[in-house]
């Protein structure tokens, strides 16, 4: 099948080449402070059904947002939106979920954010998107200093906790490829196509409570306040926003750049939460703003050379 022309998109990226990085900066504050919130719900709610209501809510905010745009609301593409809904919803909210009750916010936040290179190694061969010259250096820094974040050698937390890290990095990086590769064949409505998956994946999460026999969620004043944030605002407002960005810029850059999320929920975890950091770990922050900083410059120079 032919990939459709996307004019639009290609305008937006040559006349607005700085909303991308200003998008991807509003991502990670807000999906850092995110993780110390989600430790602070599982003091209400077991797991899955805590990432089931936080996707439920999520998905009726956006198709309330769909209505009041008089964007789409029809399933463009049934089929793949329910695996995108089971592997990104589903898996990577329940398992990042399951991993928070096992570990700490900041150092399950930076373990999960090993996503970049699993998307890095599915990208090439499965999108055709390859790493180019200095993008390589970029590259190298923000995963060296991941690495440095998660201190692989010496790190508190569970062997479960680690997998489960890891088991839902790899979920959002298949299905960031999934979403790309849907795109590249088809024309879909991002919003629509977020509403939906938010959906499919929120029932399939309330499927895995019910079967787990979860205890029940203890509806407080203080758990409606996070658990509204983080359906709203992180999951509705924000994997709208990762689905924008995901149509501008390549997988890999995209998932790099959002690098910047771990070391919020680091710091935020150390101020709300007492959660301590390594000398390593700061180093780590260093290496990851270099790297988001080279991004950035190689970024501007693209543009401009786009532009004569």
């Amino acid at each position: 099948m032919t990939p459709p022309a996307r004019p639009a998109a290609t305008a937006a990226r040559t006349r607005h080449p700085g909303w991308a990085l200003a998008a991807i900066a509003v991502l990670s504050l807000i999906w850092g402070y995110t993780w110390v919130l989600a430790k602070q719900g599982l003091a209400y709610a077991p797991p899955f059904a805590f990432a089931a209501e936080r996707a439920l809510g999520g998905a009726a905010a956006l198709f309330l947002g769909l209505r009041l745009l008089g964007r789409p609301v029809r399933l463009a593409a049934p089929w793949a939106t329910l695996v995108i809904g089971l592997i990104q919803t589903g898996g990577f909210i329940g398992l990042q979920t399951w991993a928070l009750v096992e570990g700490g916010a900041g150092k399950t936040a930076v373990l999960i954010f090993t996503m970049p290179i699993w998307t890095l190694m599915m990208a090439w061969p499965v999108l055709g998107e390859r790493i180019r010259g200095p993008q390589w250096l970029a590259a190298a820094c923000t995963l060296a200093g991941l690495m440095l974040i998660i201190e692989p050698w010496d790190m508190n937390t569970s062997p479960l906790s680690k997998f489960l890290g890891v088991a839902a990095a790899l979920s959002w990086a298949i299905g960031t490829i999934l979403i790309k590769r849907l795109l590249a064949r088809q024309s879909v409505d991002l919003l629509s196509l977020t509403a939906w998956q938010m959906l499919l994946g929120a029932l399939a999460l309330a499927l895995a409570a019910l079967l787990l026999q979860e205890p029940p969620t203890r509806w407080t004043i203080t758990y409606v306040e996070i658990l509204a944030f983080m359906a709203v605002i992180s999951t509705a407002f924000c994997w709208s926003l990762w689905g924008w960005i995901l149509d501008r810029v390549p997988a890999w850059e995209a998932s790099l750049s959002v690098l910047g999320t771990p070391v919020v929920a680091i710091v935020s975890s150390r101020l709300v939460l007492g959660e301590g950091f390594s000398t390593a770990e700061v180093s780590g922050m260093v290496l990851i703003g270099a790297g988001l900083a080279l991004l950035s410059l190689l970024g501007w120079i693209a543009s401009r050379r786009a532009g004569g």
